[in-house]
This record gives C-alpha cells, sequence and structure tokens, in this order.
C-alpha cells in the first residue's frame, strides 16, 4: 500500500486507515482479535491507526499499546492518531467538551495507553459551542511545542467551524475527519470536502460504506446504487465493495476502515488500484442525487 502526505506539512500515512470506532470491549477476546486485525494491517501495508480516547468505552487504546509494545514494528514506523472532545453525561446524553483540562487529560492518558511519547496526529473532535477557540487554539499549540502532539487535526467541524479554529492557531490544521460515502455525499455538497482541499489537505473519512447501508440497506436507494455498484464492478473485474471505496480514493480521499473482517479489509486496500474512468465515477455520483 502507497504512503501519501495528509497535507503539505505532513505527516505521511497509509492510503487506507485503520480506525477503532465500532470496536467494544469484551475483554481477552478484544485483545486476541485486535492483534489479528493489527497483523493483517501490517502486513498490507496499513501503518495508519485512528484512536480516540472513548473508543471502546476507553479501552481500544490500551488494547493497541500493549499489542504494539509485543511487536517488533519501530514506533517511528507507525502513525497514530487520537482525538478527543465527545463526552457522555451521567444521564445518558453526549456532549461536546473542549476545556483545556479535559484535553491535556485526554491527551496524557491516551500516551499513556498507547505506550507512546507522541501522537503524530491529535484532532479535537466536534467544536464545543460553549468553548473559547482562542484558549483552545493556545492549549494546541502548547502541545504540540512540547513534542506530545506531532500535528493538529479536526473531526467533524463544518467548514466555518475549520476556519474559525485555524484562524487562531499559528500552523496548520492538516486534516478533517468527516463521514462520506456513495450514500452520504453531503461533504461535497456543502463545501466541505473543497475547504479541505484548499487547505492543501486529505480528508479522511469515516463511514466510507455508510455503516453497511451500501452492502445491506433494503431502502429503494440503496438497492438502485447496490445495482450499479455491481454493473460497474463488471467492467474492473472488482466487488461492490472494492468500487464504492475505489470512488472515495479517486475523490482524493483516505478512507477509514472499521471491519473486523479480513475479506474488507484486503477490499479497502485492493481498492486503491482500481481506477474508475470518469463517466463511471460520475455515474456512480449521479445515482447517489436520486431521490
Amino acid at each position: 500500500m502507497q504512503r501519501v502526505y495528509l497535507s503539505d506539512s505532513g505527516p505521511k500515512v497509509s492510503e487506507a486507515i485503520y480506525g477503532f470506532w465500532r470496536w467494544e470491549d469484551q475483554g481477552n477476546e478484544t485483545l486476541k482479535t485486535m492483534e489479528q486485525v493489527v497483523n493483517l494491517c501490517l502486513e498490507l501495508g496499513i501503518n495508519t491507526f485512528d484512536h480516540a480516547d472513548r473508543y471502546g468505552n476507553y479501552t481500544s487504546e490500551e488494547y493497541f499499546g500493549k499489542i504494539i509494545q509485543q511487536k517488533s514494528v519501530k514506533r517511528e514506523d507507525l502513525v497514530l492518531f487520537s482525538k478527543c472532545g465527545i463526552r457522555r453525561s451521567n444521564r445518558g446524553f453526549s456532549y461536546f467538551d473542549n476545556s483545556r483540562d479535559y484535553i491535556i487529560e485526554s491527551v496524557e492518558n491516551s500516551l499513556r495507553r498507547l505506550k507512546t511519547d507522541y501522537l503524530d496526529i491529535f484532532l479535537l473532535d466536534q467544536l464545543d459551542r460553549l468553548g473559547h477557540p482562542e484558549e483552545t487554539a493556545r492549549l494546541l499549540m502548547e502541545l504540540a511545542k512540547s513534542g506530545k502532539i506531532k500535528h493538529i487535526g479536526v473531526s467533524n467541524f463544518t467548514v466555518f467551524q475549520h476556519q474559525l479554529l485555524e484562524s487562531n492557531l499559528k500552523r496548520p490544521i492538516v486534516t478533517n475527519h468527516i463521514e462520506l460515502s456513495l450514500s452520504n455525499t453531503s461533504a461535497i455538497e456543502d463545501g466541505r470536502l473543497d475547504f479541505i482541499k484548499q487547505r492543501f489537505s486529505k480528508p479522511l473519512v469515516w463511514a466510507p460504506l455508510a455503516g453497511g447501508e451500501i452492502l445491506n440497506g433494503t431502502d429503494h436507494k440503496s438497492a438502485v446504487l447496490r445495482a450499479k455498484l455491481e454493473e460497474i464492478g463488471r467492467k474492473y473485474d472488482a466487488n461492490i465493495e472494492q468500487i464504492a471505496v475505489a470512488w472515495l480514493y479517486q475523490l482524493g480521499t483516505l478512507p477509514i476502515i472499521g471491519s473486523l473482517s479480513e475479506a474488507r479489509i484486503r477490499n479497502a486496500v485492493s481498492a486503491s488500484a482500481i481506477k474508475l474512468s470518469h463517466e463511471d465515477w460520475y455515474e456512480l455520483y449521479n445515482t447517489t442525487l436520486l431521490k
């Protein structure tokens, strides 16, 4: 798998990224399964892993740290992301928090769990509407100056939120972690994708298969899209998943894989070699616009 620069200021990452968003804590079974997945990723050339403090009910980073500690792989050969910003209250609802104490605690916990001295990218997940962007930016610069984070990113930011935070920073935001797939193209229509590219960055894309909707959705739009993916796939000797992910690669995005299935991970990696024609790419895009 090829390595590409995430932005004009770095870092260099694998074209496909593995993320732990959907993982759940099941004790030793989680550790065993994660080791298998990490081994497969490294075998396929995926060296970039996306974490967050809350993934796996705050356990995924710790499992990953234990696995990597046992490997012969060098830390400098890995690219590790982590993020924070979304919290869950005792009453069961989610809220956003960009406070200084919370971010510092989250970064320190991620470093400890991942057993590393630095994060290649720290992403702020969601802009806190009660926060103070200038103070948040100052803290992020402090963390970067200390060496605990090498680059700054954001996750699920609108164009204006992206601009607001970056206007207070003295270094660029290297990416925005957004939802995008053939079932959800809102990031194309609302300008987020264009803005990220304007910043000389590549977007990170979560839910590239729409959480399985592209493969298993029962609504009319999903059925029509699936039929079109099958039709175009025959031209390239590729399956539905490969064509759906190839469509994203060709748009200049980097998909985040979250599946535990070896076949799906392999499909996402092999999709990077598929080059759709202009006509085929736009035929798929036009299918997404159907009501």
